[in-house]
């Protein structure tokens, strides 16, 4: 019986199947790839333009947060359209030039100090309708310092600083400069036991201060006018041992925020305050303790993130007297005891940190 032969044209079809099934796969992820970004585009055009005011809101000054997204609402909406959205969430201007230090125990003597376990270090878990959040309560605030990879050049991931500097605990810390997460210098001013090592005032808008000083009580001071002779002599006459900065702008162009409580009063707010984002936040109870907040955000656990009225009720709650909003995004994380409570949003960093120069730290006792 004549056994017929495979057609040549099969045959060569056959020899070309690997590399027409390596194009079918690929043509098929580029198309999965365009249409899902398809999809997003129209999901965040329906955000900024659709009817729902809140839902426009939210979602503009959320992308005007961000390091790298900021240009997004730009792609669909006017300057004046985006500035009259950052107006409705403007938060009120707060006094920080006094603060009542009568009102905190920061020097540990009085009755209340007394009562801590001065080794205690707690984290208390909070759980919001947009966030996942980690407190971390830090009852001596002598412990707390300023942690970074001095001197500045090359940052370190959290755990780095954190070990680095023979210490237990610690959460991100003050406005640098990022490049995709590898770190930077700082920006702004930071002060480390006593000594200023770095000055760099001049490209930021809205500085503040935000540190300790010698009888431990947390200090937040509002220098975006001050020059540098200014700020020497403040920190001098505040006794600062350990600050960093963070920034108070809002604009099209931005939107970070500083302060949150001041003497005991939360900041007024129009809405919500900002968007909803990964937050890194500090403050200080009456009793002296220092609060340590990481939240996360931009769908870590299908969560949106914090907004500044989350922020304000989450110290409130918890008895700040004084709190500040510090540098938040993809560098929010909390190290403690040799793990991450709280890491970065990136799939990067998903078991870690971005690199960064400075961070607050918690010193053994």
């Amino acid at each position: 019986m004549h056994k017929q032969g495979v057609p040549q044209e099969m045959r060569q079809e056959n020899r070309l199947g690997p590399a027409r099934i390596i194009r079918r796969f690929f043509g098929v992820l580029f198309t999965v790839i365009l249409g899902l970004l398809l999809v997003l585009v129209g999901i965040v055009f329906l955000l900024c333009k659709g009817p729902s005011e809140s839902a426009r809101t939210l979602t503009v000054t959320t992308f005007l947060e961000t390091g790298s997204f900021k240009f997004i609402p730009g792609l669909f909406l006017s300057s004046e359209e985006i500035t009259e959205i950052v107006n409705k969430t403007a938060m009120k201007e707060m006094d920080t030039s006094v603060l009542d230090a009568s009102l905190v125990d920061a020097s540990q003597t009085g009755q209340d100090a007394a009562s801590l376990d001065m080794n205690a270090i707690e984290i208390k878990e909070i759980l919001g309708r947009t966030y996942y959040a980690k407190l971390m309560i830090v009852n001596d605030p002598s412990r707390v310092k300023i942690g970074g990879s001095v001197p500045f050049g090359d940052s370190w991931n959290l755990d780095e600083i954190v070990n680095g500097n023979g210490c237990v605990a610690g959460v991100n810390g003050g406005l640098y400069a990022n490049i995709t997460g590898t770190g930077g210098a700082p920006r702004g001013v930071v002060v480390k036991d006593h000594e200023i090592l770095c000055m760099d005032i001049y490209d930021e808008e809205g500085l503040f201060l935000i540190g300790f000083d010698d009888t431990n009580l947390l200090n937040i001071v509002d220098i975006h006018e001050m020059g540098e002779d200014e700020i020497r002599q403040m920190v001098a006459d505040r006794h600062i041992r350990d600050a960093i900065c963070f920034q108070d702008e809002a604009s099209d162009a931005n939107n970070h925020f500083v302060p949150l409580v001041i003497n005991g009063q939360p900041r007024e707010l129009e809405g919500l305050g900002s968007g909803a984002n990964p937050r890194t936040a500090v403050g200080q109870r009456a009793d002296g303790a220092v609060l340590l907040l990481v939240t996360d955000g931009r769908g870590a656990s299908g969560h949106l993130g914090a907004t500044a009225s989350d922020l304000i009720n989450i110290m409130m709650e918890n008895g700040a007297v004084n709190a500040a909003n510090l540098d938040g995004g993809s560098s929010s994380s909390m190290y403690y005891n040799g793990q991450y409570e709280m890491t970065s949003v990136t799939l990067m960093y998903a078991n870690g940190s971005w690199t960064m120069p400075t961070a607050l730290v918690v010193e053994p006792r």
